[in-house]
């Protein structure tokens, strides 16, 4: 019994540790694939559904990878993915994609992200009909939106309020 498990043992090794034949085909999936966001649909969309995630933390001028998924691919002539950004945001990918029908889709994205708050926007067409989200790509902490020096006050009614300064 012993001999069959170190036989078993020695054969995953060899599997394992065996190189490649040349010639092979490398995988070039990501290792891992980062936390994901399904964004909303809307019911007069393209039908794409998207997902998508961040592979790090943004940062002010340090490129970012941030990862989209594509499902729902059904129109036989596939589907057409336009990207673009704004408000501090450099796309520094392709902008203009094909996909096939049938499988999902995941592509990478590589961004340059400045200070603040900066939008991928995907847009997908499939079927005639194009729907678009926009990812938000925050660098350094969100503003607060409330201001929590602003105490509610209370109508003669009863109700409570947030007084706010006009812009």
């Amino acid at each position: 019994m012993n001999a069959i498990r170190s036989l078993c043992a020695l054969s995953l090794a060899l599997v394992v540790a065996w190189p490649a034949p040349a010639g092979a085909a490398e995988d070039t999936r990501p290792v891992h694939k980062p936390p994901m966001t399904a964004a909303r649909m809307k019911e007069n969309g393209s039908g794409v559904a998207v997902s998508y995630g961040f592979d790090g933390v943004p940062k002010a001028g340090v490129p970012l990878t941030i990862v989209l998924d594509f499902n729902q691919l059904s129109d036989p002539a596939g589907a057409q993915v336009r990207l673009s950004a704004d408000g501090g945001l450099t796309l520094l990918s392709a902008r203009d994609i094909g996909l096939a029908e049938g499988a999902p889709a995941s592509l990478s994205v590589q961004v340059l992200p400045g200070a603040g708050i900066g939008y991928l926007h995907v847009f997908t067409t499939q079927s005639g009909a194009t729907s678009a989200i926009s990812v938000p790509v925050q660098v350094g902490k969100a503003p607060a939106s409330i201001p929590s020096r602003v105490q509610p006050k209370q109508t003669s009614a009863g109700e409570r309020i947030l007084p706010m300064p006009v812009r």
